[in-house]
This record gives C-alpha cells, sequence and structure tokens, in this order.
C-alpha cells in the first residue's frame, strides 16, 4: 500500500470515529429537574409568530384584533423584548373582531412563502349584529339534525350570532418590493378563507397554522363546554370538533364549489380523508374532538402532529393527530367512557364502529394545585432549542391556570409511546424583567398562561395575562444540566444537544490511533 493511500485511510478511520454515533441522537439526556424562565416584556398576547425571513423578529397578536412586530433579545443580556411601534401596529382588526370570553383574535399564520408573496392570516371571531360582513352558514343547521330556533339565547347572543372567520390580509401594495421589510399591513381583507356561524358561544378552537404540506390547518371544538349534546364532534356532517385542512393556494373552481357545498374560498386537498370516507365532509382532516386549544408539528418530524384538547370534569388530554384519526370526545374523556349511547335525543352517534385513538398524553385534573384547580389544557412544543439540552426532544405542555407544566418523553424514538412527568420552574437570577411571584413563595407566578410560541431559534416562550416568558439555561436558575455549556453564554445556544455524547473517550484513542498508525507502514 502507497504512503499516500495510507494516509487517506487514516484520515477516513479517523473520520468515522469522529462522527456522532447513531445511538445519540436515539436517547434523552436526563431528565431536567427544572425548567428556567426570564421575562422578557409585559402585556398580554395570545398567539406568536416567528418572522419568515428567519430573523429574530416575530409577531404578537392580541384578543382585541392587533398584531405588533417585536424584535426577540439575544438571551443572558438583560435585554428585554423589543416591539416596534406600541402605537402603529402590524395589523389593526378591531373594528371587526368581537371579543368576549373565549371570542376574538385567536391565531395568526403566515404563508411559508410571505417573504414572495406577503400573504398572512388571522383567525378571528365577529358579531353579524355590528358587521355587516360578518355572516355565513350556521354550524347548527338540518344536516346536522339542529333547529337553531330552538336553541337557547347565551349570554344575550342568538345562536349564529357570532361567526368563527379565516381571512387572509397581504403585506404587498406599499413601495417596499421585499414583503419582509414591511412594518404595517394593509388592514383590508384580501379574500374569505372561512366562515361558520356558532351555535354556542365556547369552546370553538380557532387556531391555524400551515403544516409542512404548505395546507392550512384549522381548529374546532364541540362550540358546547359541557357534554357536546348534539354530538357534533363525532358527526362526520359537522365541522364542529375538528381539524379542517384547507388548499389555500388554489382558487376553487365553480364545479368544485357546488360539488362540496364550501364555507369559504378554498380548495380541498385531493388527499384529505374524506376521499377513504365518502361520509365525512371533505374539509375534515381528523374529528371526535372537545376543543383543541394549541397544537404544532415537530419540526424535526413532520408526521407528529399534536394536539393539546380539553376535557370536561376529568381529564386533559394531548393527541397524536393523524388522517382521518377520530380521538373519541364525546364518547371518551381522555381513556375513560363518558357518555352512553343515548346521552341525549339528538346526539345518537357513537364510535363503536370506530377506531378509536386514545390520548398519548395528558393530566387528571385532581393533579393540579387543589386550591385553583385545572382549568383547561394549554397545548404546547416539541423543544427543539439548543438552549437547554436536557429539554431538547420533549414536549412541553401546561394548563391554563399556569400552576401545572408538564414534559411527555418518548422512549424509544419514533414509537409513540410517551412517559410524563410534572415539572417544576423557576425566575433567572437575571431575568430582564422581575417575574411575577406567587402569593407567599419565592417561585414565579405564571398567571393565567394563554398560548406558547417558537422564536427561529425554536427556542420556546410562554405568552401569559403577566407578560411573556422565555425558557433559557437552566444554570441561570441553578439548575442543572450534565449537557450545558456555560463557560460561553453566548454561544451557548449553538451547541447540539448531544455533543458531550459525541466525543471520543481519550481512552479509546490512545487504543486506536497507534494501531490506525501502522497502516502507513503496510
Amino acid at each position: 500500500m502507497g504512503e499516500a493511500t495510507a494516509f487517506l485511510l487514516l484520515l477516513s478511520c479517523l473520520q468515522l470515529l469522529l462522527l456522532p454515533s447513531v445511538a445519540s441522537t436515539e436517547t434523552h439526556p436526563r431528565q431536567p429537574n427544572g425548567i428556567c424562565l426570564e421575562k422578557i416584556a409585559n402585556g398580554s398576547y395570545l398567539d406568536m409568530a416567528a418572522h419568515p425571513d428567519g430573523s429574530n423578529r416575530v409577531f404578537l397578536a392580541n384578543i382585541h384584533g392587533k398584531i405588533w412586530l417585536a424584535t426577540v433579545p439575544e438571551q443572558g443580556f438583560g435585554e428585554e423584548m423589543l416591539i416596534a411601534d406600541e402605537s402603529s401596529p402590524f395589523l389593526d382588526i378591531t373594528d371587526t373582531v368581537h371579543v368576549e370570553s373565549e371570542l376574538g383574535l385567536l391565531s395568526i399564520a403566515f404563508h411559508p412563502k410571505f417573504a414572495q408573496n406577503g400573504r398572512f392570516f388571522a383567525s378571528y371571531n365577529c358579531d353579524n349584529a355590528k358587521w355587516f360582513g360578518c355572516y355565513g352558514r350556521c354550524s347548527c343547521n338540518t344536516d346536522v339534525n339542529c333547529d337553531p330556533s330552538k336553541l337557547s339565547p347565551r349570554n344575550g347572543a342568538k345562536p349564529c350570532q357570532y361567526h368563527s372567520v379565516v381571512s387572509e390580509f397581504t403585506a404587498n401594495g406599499s413601495s417596499l418590493s421585499d414583503p419582509s421589510l414591511v412594518i404595517r399591513a394593509n388592514p383590508t381583507e384580501v379574500r374569505r378563507i372561512f366562515t361558520m356561524g356558532l351555535a354556542y358561544t365556547t369552546f370553538h378552537g380557532g387556531q391555524i397554522l400551515f403544516g409542512p404540506d404548505g395546507y392550512l390547518y384549522l381548529t374546532t371544538g364541540d362550540n358546547e363546554a359541557r357534554t357536546d349534546p348534539y354530538n357534533f364532534a363525532q358527526n362526520k356532517k359537522s365541522l364542529l370538533g375538528k381539524i379542517l385542512r384547507f388548499d389555500i393556494d388554489k382558487i376553487p373552481g365553480t364545479k368544485e364549489t357546488s360539488k362540496f357545498r364550501q364555507w369559504g374560498n378554498y380548495s380541498v386537498p385531493n388527499d384529505n380523508p374524506y376521499n377513504d370516507d365518502k361520509e365525512l365532509l371533505p374539509e375534515i382532516w381528523s374529528l371526535g374532538l372537545s376543543n383543541p386549544w394549541r397544537c404544532s408539528f415537530d419540526p424535526d418530524r413532520p408526521s407528529y402532529f399534536l394536539c393539546g384538547d380539553c376535557g370536561q370534569d376529568n381529564y386533559e388530554e394531548v393527541n397524536l393527530i393523524t388522517k382521518g384519526g377520530n380521538y373519541g370526545w364525546r364518547d371518551y374523556e381522555g381513556t375513560t367512557f363518558a357518555h352512553p349511547p343515548n346521552f341525549t335525543k339528538q346526539g345518537n352517534i357513537t364510535i363503536s364502529d370506530e377506531k378509536y385513538i386514545p390520548p398519548i398524553m395528558g393530566y387528571a385534573h385532581s393533579s393540579v394545585n387543589a386550591n385553583e384547580g385545572s382549568a383547561a389544557i394549554t397545548g404546547g412544543y416539541f423543544y427543539r432549542s439548543k438552549t437547554d439540552p436536557c429539554m431538547y426532544g420533549r414536549y412541553l405542555y401546561a394548563d391554563l391556570y399556569g400552576s401545572g407544566m408538564w414534559v411527555g418523553t418518548e422512549s424509544p424514538i419514533n414509537s409513540g409511546n410517551f412517559s410524563t412527568s410534572k415539572i417544576s420552574f423557576g425566575c433567572a437570577y437575571d431575568s430582564p424583567l422581575q417575574c411575577n411571584l406567587a402569593e407567599e413563595s419565592s417561585l414565579p407566578s405564571v398567571g393565567y398562561l394563554f398560548s406558547m410560541g417558537t422564536d427561529n431559534k425554536n427556542d420556546v416562550f410562554l405568552l401569559t395575562n403577566n407578560g411573556i416568558l422565555r425558557i433559557v439555561r437552566p444554570s441561570r436558575c441553578n439548575h442543572t444540566c450534565s449537557l450545558e455549556n456555560i463557560t460561553d453564554s453566548r454561544n451557548s445556544h449553538l451547541m447540539h444537544p448531544s455533543c458531550n455524547s459525541c466525543r471520543i473517550p481519550q481512552t479509546k484513542l490512545l487504543i486506536l490511533f497507534p494501531s490506525l498508525v501502522l497502516l502507513l507502514f503496510l
């Protein structure tokens, strides 16, 4: 063997040794002993979206109908989140949004090609008694054996007076050719994607998000906080209690609109499950949900689509959403049979002939602070930031009251089997803003935890009535994570969580290196 060939072989062998092993990516680091939070903003926001341009900017939406641009500061420098201009929001549709209890501006989503087309979307509620543009078919109709005239008014509102709306807006139309540079969008609605009259005023979901497939997903609740008396969630002719899936890049033709009797200006993806089950309305992706509140796709595994679903009396759950999946409500709450088939005269549809999919995670109401009880689940995210390497790959979710947070750990990876545990949280000693403290305690009070969000670094943020909190390095709360590199706080977020396990022990190199060197002399 020539010296040049032997030398190249030596380098190749060393390169293989220095590559991280496959096993290192298939196991989780040790369970974190707590989550460290810092408060970076005051104000109450209901949704957050990372700017599609990949920068450190985000969009923040409040329930009243305003969206702001904000800049996320680097961690460890004591800086607050900077909102571009409080008096000049990116979008203001307060004139059309109706705010009341669970009603308002609920969610925002930006087109995957926003940087090129400037398209973005808002999900909100309107009142047809106050805005002439608030109109649409009523979810209580003859197709589902429901007569709105027989429904009792709620809080002074008539059935289907309030509507769920998804509207398209644009950041184009200014002198700036790049939508990413626009700081104030056009408040005029470009296109009405979806409208549905609400039979009742509660449990109506309302989140929108783009999937990795480029389609727009919309969550809907059963529209009744108690028992779903019309069994909308199991009725395949109702859009309530469902996950819906739209193609908003294709304008529907007259033939498609007439065939499907659509609820707005969208097309139906060809692979929606109605092709396999003709009883389903074509927009339905999955069914059997009570009130899905905050769903997300795992950035590393697009097939993992998780939704937190609000329970009733006993249990809050997290479901792994699949095409055509039936998640059991109202027959099941969690894994418990909740209501008999003849619970009401109207709702006699059961899932006896369906494949019920149980939740993969959740918590009993009794596991939350006994003095406060459990309000409702706030669905979360797979943690994919490098800030807290001991949280990497775990799913974080919480209760609306903020007194309980949980982490779900999948084992083995890609099995769909999760173990869960409640996790404590603290406030960083150098938090830019002082955290609110729980009564007679040194622990932070999260308050009402409305939603979670992520930025372009996949850092996780908690949106609460007390402000915005961000998960930061564990050591800033004196928590221990063996994988955290605290020698350089500015660059710690650049480390891969399994970097320590990728290093080859010196003893192995001492044994292997002499053998490899011998190749040079063969």
